[in-house]
């Protein structure tokens, strides 16, 4: 800290009104205090710090009106007090009467002569504020990338495990961007190192116009109906689908080449989700695969938690709107989307237990069509501890809340109400505090309330003091 060099020269006329004025301009929160550090005298260059009640401070020792931690701060502000230099800065936690810790920066002067010293603080709330927003933002960036880095690796470990052969093609170029391990062992060496490499190869002729049919089709429209491919030699005999999807403002074709028996019968072993069992059953997300009118077909274990359910047969054949959502509502719409576009992402809902215990929860679902039946598969999260732990979640009611309904029988019904009322009147005046920064005027507007009024409804509920 760099001080004025000559101030005997231009400040010497200084009177103690002029001095003080000074003092508390330049300063926050300014103390004086004796040679034991007992507070005599304080000013505020700040408005807001004197509604906190730290205009009785004093006639306190200044140890007295600062957090326990503070203590050894204050005790070596007091110590290192001197009349040729200002002291290190530190940072000191005053306690609140309305709950929150005001932190303080001190610098400590001792004036020449009497010993006392002169304390001059700058209020930090607005820094630390913006500390806070700094952590959590960090905390939610962090917390994103682990979930994005989770779900690239489950949805990377399903491209691997499916038994389908499953191609992801650049539609400009035609070009394969992507294949599963599949797709070697079901096309064989026609379509060994397919990647890089133009899509469709390896197929009889009939096979690749009908390919080269279905993904134009999809590149314009967004979907086409299956179509069927043999291999070149004439071996084995696919049904091909495709649908489009954007990744990165890029568009990208999801190719799936599914096994078809002589008979014609698409070889899905066990339902929809029978492939996908080892990693399904052990996933901790939910997944339900039903048939065309939302009735399930089967579930895995992460869903049976969720709805408190013992074994899948408990699930079999019921509509999933039994426990999804509003009845007639959420899985109305979730189907009605599966079939105008095959694809939903996010979708938020809730899911009711059958014990009664709910959640909220996002849906992913998307549409599998084969040569006999369509068949719907959701992927369902439970996001419940994500949305109580988010910052723009409301602050729990009052304890007194949880206990009205033990009134009941033992207080009269307009008694419960008036508590009620009275609990939800002093849960908006702290929040119209906290959202105009404590600035009473302009909380009483965003109340619409007089400021007469919130004066006596803040003494009504404790919110305030008489002196302040």
């Amino acid at each position: 800290m760099k001080q004025f060099q000559h101030p005997e020269n231009f400040l010497s006329g200084l009177d103690p009104k002029t001095t003080g004025a000074v003092i508390a301009a330049a300063a926050d929160v300014a103390l004086i205090l004796d040679d034991v550090g007992v507070v005599r005298d304080v000013a505020f260059g700040s408005n807001d710090l004197p509604s906190h009640g730290y205009a009785q401070w004093p006639g306190q020792s200044w140890l007295e009106i600062v957090t326990s931690e503070s203590r050894p701060k204050v005790e070596a502000l007091l110590r290192d007090a001197s009349p040729q230099s200002v002291s290190p800065l530190r940072q000191v936690n005053h306690q609140s009467p309305k709950g929150a810790d005001v932190p303080v920066l001190y610098s400590t002067v001792k004036i020449e002569g009497n010993g006392r010293v002169i304390a001059v603080g700058r209020d930090l709330r607005d820094v630390a504020a913006l500390q806070q927003q700094l952590v959590e933002a960090q905390q939610w960036l962090e917390r994103d990338y682990a979930r994005a880095r989770q779900l690239e690796m489950r949805y990377r470990l399903l491209f691997q495990l499916t038994s389908e052969v499953v191609l992801i093609v650049d539609p400009a170029t035609g070009t394969v961007a992507e294949a599963n391990p599949a797709a070697e062992t079901l096309l064989g060496k026609a379509m060994k190192d397919m990647v890089g490499k133009r899509f469709p190869r390896g197929l009889d002729r009939q096979g690749m116009r009908s390919v080269e049919s279905l993904m134009a089709t999809v590149r314009s429209v967004g979907k086409a109906d299956p179509v069927h491919a043999r291999l070149a030699d004439g071996t084995r005999e696919f049904l091909v689908s495709a649908s489009l999807f954007r990744h990165d403002r890029e568009s990208n074709l999801l190719i799936r080449l599914c096994p078809v028996e002589e008979n014609g019968k698409i070889l899905v072993q066990d339902g929809t989700m029978s492939p996908l069992c080892p990693y399904v059953q052990s996933s901790a997300d939910g997944f339900v695969v039903t048939d065309d009118s939302g009735y399930i077909v089967a579930a895995n274990r992460a869903f049976l938690d969720m709805a408190q359910l013992v074994v899948e047969t408990q699930a079999a054949g019921e509509s999933l709107e039994r426990w999804l959502g509003r009845p007639g509502v959420d899985l109305k719409v979730l189907i009605t989307n599966l079939r105008e576009r095959g694809l939903i992402r996010m979708f938020a809902s809730n899911l009711h237990g059958e014990h009664g215990i709910s959640a909220n929860v996002e849906v992913s679902a998307s549409s599998i069509i084969d040569k006999h039946q369509v068949c719907f598969v959701f992927a369902i999260r439970n996001v419940s501890q994500r949305l109580s732990s988010s910052p723009s979640a409301g602050r729990e009611l009052p304890r007194s809340v949880e206990q009205l309904t033990s009134l009941v029988g033992g207080v009269p019904l307009k008694e419960i109400v008036r508590e009620t009322t009275d609990i939800i009147e002093r849960l908006c005046i702290e929040a119209a505090l906290d959202l105009t920064s404590d600035n009473r005027a302009s909380a009483a507007d965003v109340l619409g309330l007089s400021r007469q009024s919130l004066y006596v409804k803040l003494r009504r509920f404790g919110l305030t003091n008489d002196t302040a």
